[in-house]
């Protein structure tokens, strides 16, 4: 058959409203399908018309030559037009010849790859309570009680009810060396000291909470001292499970207090369901949530706005320090935008007009004057950190943390393939075999396996380790390359060497230990709980500095989440101490392979 012919015209692009819409009234045969006139966007009509460009301002910094471009005022932005949620978004081609328009609709749902909000949901009775100002009644499950043996006291004004069930279980579990066996031994002294010199006809009215000295507990802790007459759940469900039970105590509370807003509270996530399905109140154990959603957490880097130098370098005043044979340009800012800043926090500006970037850390802060200090580029090969160099802005920020004196605790974040053990281990030896600033590195990790577990390790502390520290076997096989001048011999010499400085020890002799002038690197630190982690970081001594590493996005441990996890829990509470930092590594160097994994899979 003949090929139809070539058309003449361009084809128009529709919008959505313009396209032709069916009448269900007439058959299909008949409808006419109407031609629509192509129309301009809001964002379009806009582009089309001229704008009258604005007089650039420029102020220059009292700096160096060097940093003399860092002061730029871009042109006035185009207004903002209320209009179709339809505009127009430059989306760069895979090759990076060109940028093409194509029509975006921000009313459409987010693609896979972004992550859903984890947001903690109240239960409707929790939420009525609160509107009425009542006080409220949890019942405590028992995995709440081991994960935190300080949750008697989490709960302000509202009282707290114990069912014998859960006496029973934290019995079963005390037993043992384990974290979990820790904390049950640790709630029964908490109960025995609350109970202590109380009469037995006391016990029924509620035991007050702040007897101990927590002031903030102002409720009552209320035990179960009467059993159940009689089933209180529906049939079917077997009686002498130990949830089940609970959950009886809980809807036989409903029915003894019809006023009083009585609520479940259990990090097991089956009880939760299990009771919403029987129409009782459950909600999660909020209190060991540092963060709602793990994308508000701390990153430690800022992006400066384009007018920043305009808007806040008035009175700018500048200086130049050698300190440790290096020299860096020290600012002192006063502006609004100093009130959102932290100290040790890192800032960039990176003009589009071809100017030199700024990279610079914040020193000191007193109200909105702020010192910020000029960055050593660690992405040159003159400044290499044991033959290794930085890759990108975030790998070149974390190096200046790790190879500042100053600086006592390190944590870095990224998905794999960011770089975070091998700029930790680079750096370790640097300041360890180069600089004699530490003797020697100790590396340590939670042994969480990822699939089953294969059972018992021979030998020594050590080799137990050994099979968990394959990363850094990986990475030290990467910084002995880097080493060719001494030959094979010369190799294997620097390798028994650096072996010899590096000690692999494991968490669970930690308690009571004190490192003097020791390198220690926390690896897969997201594993851990916040009372780990404060056990660990409580063991430094004098010239110590500790490095927390991990990924939170990746967390093995059984009722630790991202806004639970321990690594959270430090760099929400170390940031803006003068003597830590932290930043987020956000672009993966391991591979192209590595990256696309991590963005698709």
């Amino acid at each position: 058959m003949p090929l139809p012919k070539i058309p003449t015209k361009p084809a128009t692009l529709l919008l959505a409203e313009d396209y032709p819409k069916a009448d269900r009234t007439k058959p299909a045969s008949v409808q006419a399908v109407p031609v629509a006139k192509p129309k301009l966007s809001a964002v379009a009509e806009i582009a089309a018309e001229p704008v009258a460009k604005a007089p650039a301002k420029t102020t220059r910094a009292k700096a160096p030559a060097k940093q003399a471009a860092l002061v730029a005022a871009s042109p006035a932005p185009a207004p903002l037009v209320s209009s179709p949620l339809v505009m127009e978004t430059p989306i760069a081609k895979p090759s990076g010849r060109g940028k093409e328009k194509q029509p975006v609709d921000l009313e459409a749902p987010h693609p896979a790859k972004h992550k859903a909000v984890e947001m903690t949901v109240k239960s409707s009775t929790s939420r009525n309570a609160d509107q009425t100002g009542k006080t409220k009644m949890f019942v405590l499950d028992t995995n709440v009680l081991m994960h935190d043996p300080s949750s008697l006291f989490r709960f302000e004004e509202h009282d707290v009810y114990l069912p014998m069930m859960t006496l029973e279980e934290l019995d079963d579990h005390k037993k043992g060396m384990s974290e979990v066996a820790r904390n049950a031994r640790q709630v029964s002294r908490t109960l025995d000291a609350l109970v202590g010199s109380i009469d037995d006809g006391a016990i029924e009215n509620g035991i007050p909470l702040a007897k101990l000295g927590n002031k903030d507990a102002k409720g009552r802790l209320f035990f179960q001292t009467r059993l159940q007459n009689g089933p209180t759940l529906p049939e079917g469900l077997p009686v002498g499970k130990a949830d089940n039970q609970i959950l009886g105590v809980v809807r036989n509370l409903e029915a003894e207090q019809p006023g009083r807003a009585i609520v479940l509270v259990s990090k097991d996530i089956n009880m939760r369901i299990k009771a919403r399905a029987l129409g009782l109140p459950a909600e999660d154990y909020f209190n060991d949530h540092v963060l709602e959603d793990s994308d508000l957490l701390y990153s430690g880097i800022v992006q400066l706005p384009d007018d920043f130098w305009n808007k806040n370098g008035k009175d700018m005043e500048s200086w130049q320090e050698n300190k440790n044979g290096v020299s860096s340009t020290f600012y002192r800012v006063t502006g609004p935008t100093m009130l959102t800043l932290l100290v040790n926090q890192f800032v960039y500006l990176e003009p589009k007009n071809g100017e030199a970037p700024f990279y610079g850390q914040v020193k000191q802060l007193n109200g909105k004057t702020a010192v910020i200090q000029t960055l050593r580029d660690f992405s040159h090969n003159k400044n290499n950190v044991w033959g290794v160099t930085a890759r990108n802005r975030e790998q070149n920020f974390a190096l200046n943390l790790l190879m500042n004196p100053e600086c006592d605790f390190v944590t870095l974040l990224g998905q794999a393939g960011t770089g975070k053990t091998l700029l930790a281990l680079a750096a370790g030896l640097a300041q360890v075999l180069e600089t004699k600033l530490y003797n020697e590195i100790i590396v340590t990790r939670v042994t969480v396996p990822v699939g089953e577990d294969i059972g018992f390790l021979p030998g020594t502390e050590e080799e137990k380790m050994g099979p968990w520290m394959g990363a850094f076997d990986d990475n030290l096989e990467v910084l002995n390359k880097s080493d060719s001048d001494g030959g094979e011999w010369g190799r294997a010499a620097t390798q028994d060497l650096i072996r010899s400085r590096i000690k692999i020890k494991s968490l669970n002799f930690m308690r009571g230990r004190t490192f003097v002038n020791k390198f220690l690197i926390i690896d897969e630190a997201q594993n851990l709980t916040p009372k780990q982690i404060k056990t660990l970081v409580t063991r430094a001594g004098p010239g110590t500095k500790i490095l927390c590493l991990g990924n939170i996005a990746q967390i093995d441990t059984p009722y630790l989440t991202e806004g639970s996890s321990g690594l959270t829990y430090v760099v929400d509470r170390f940031k803006g101490w003068s003597h830590s930092g932290h930043v987020t590594l956000a672009r993966g160097e391991r591979s192209r392979l590595a990256d696309h994994a991590s963005e698709v899979l």
